[in-house]
């Protein structure tokens, strides 16, 4: 969707819940539009198609709210999400002064989300790995002929290898998505998680991984870093026999994001022939150098 497009959406939203679009101010866009409203209000306006994801968001916020465990809080006294033409809009409450939360801090997060017993008031789905993989590399704007077919294949393999995985820990609630960027820690050390969309039933391995492959894939974490990531959380998801299907599939998830954006920018364009130069094995060994462009 284009900014004039998630502007109209938010202004039919806003309006439907008695609030005012007309001072919002847009604070990122990615995989979703954000934006600040007047009362310390945050308004996510999603992806067509997204409502079942972004309700499961809002039932898992309320339920983290009950279990004691930070997490962004959904504006109380309405109903969510608002559909508007087949794209979800939800309102949150404003975090407080944060930054980006530490390594350790994340591990520490992770694993007490993990030792919580899942809502019993509803159903997580269960965790999909591939959710839009396959869209985003088809609908991919700048890429070549011959480098979707290889992609696809390619998604078709990473599909087999994780029907094998072997055994690991016991399955638990999941964030899904979970790296430093969707955990925040504020002035007064509380650490907060974010974008719920993604939260499922499923391997807490999936979770460990996006810290594994900082270190493995991408060369932005050091060995010393990584080590407190294991210390705080107990395990080292390295060492599991299914790491490296697990690291894979990342890799793709993050490449078919930067396919997805490609036509936004020349340096996203870049960044994701990059990606698909490196998954193709002609980019070198890892760890890869990609750049987070948003």
């Amino acid at each position: 969707m284009t900014s004039d497009d998630t502007h109209r959406v938010l202004h039919h939203a806003c309006r439907r819940i008695g609030l005012d679009p007309s001072p919002a101010q847009l604070i990122r866009r990615a995989e979703n539009s954000i934006y600040r409203l007047p009362g310390q209000v945050v308004a996510r306006v999603g992806r067509s198609g997204q409502t079942a994801a972004a309700g499961n968001e809002v039932r898992v916020a309320r339920w983290l709210e009950r279990s004691g465990l930070a997490a962004v809080r959904v504006l109380p006294g309405v109903e969510q999400p608002v559909d508007v033409d087949g794209i979800p809009v939800t309102f949150w409450r404003a975090l407080p002064p944060h930054q980006e939360a530490a390594h350790r801090q994340l591990a520490g997060v992770l694993r007490r989300l993990h030792a919580l017993d899942p809502p019993g008031e509803f159903a997580l789905p269960e965790l999909a790995p591939f959710v839009r993989v396959r869209d985003r590399i088809e609908a991919a704007p700048t890429v070549s002929a011959a480098d979707r077919r290889w992609l696809l294949g390619y998604l078709a393999d990473l599909e087999a290898r994780h029907a094998e995985l072997p055994d690991g820990l016991a399955a638990r609630a999941v964030h899904g998505d979970a790296w430093t960027g969707n955990v925040v820690s504020d002035d007064d050390g509380t650490v907060w998680l974010l974008d719920l969309e993604r939260f499922a039933f499923g391997p807490p391995e999936w979770d460990l991984v996006s810290t594994a492959v900082r270190l493995t894939s991408f060369g932005t974490l050091d060995a010393a870093g990584y080590a407190d990531f294991c210390a705080a959380y107990g395990y080292d998801v390295t060492g599991w026999a299914g790491y490296e299907t697990l690291r894979d599939i990342r890799e793709l998830r993050a490449c078919s994001y930067m396919l997805q954006h490609a036509g936004r920018s020349d340096a996203a364009r870049a960044e994701a022939e990059l990606r698909v130069a490196c998954l193709r094995g002609v980019s070198g060994d890892r760890p890869w150098r990609w750049r987070r462009v948003f």
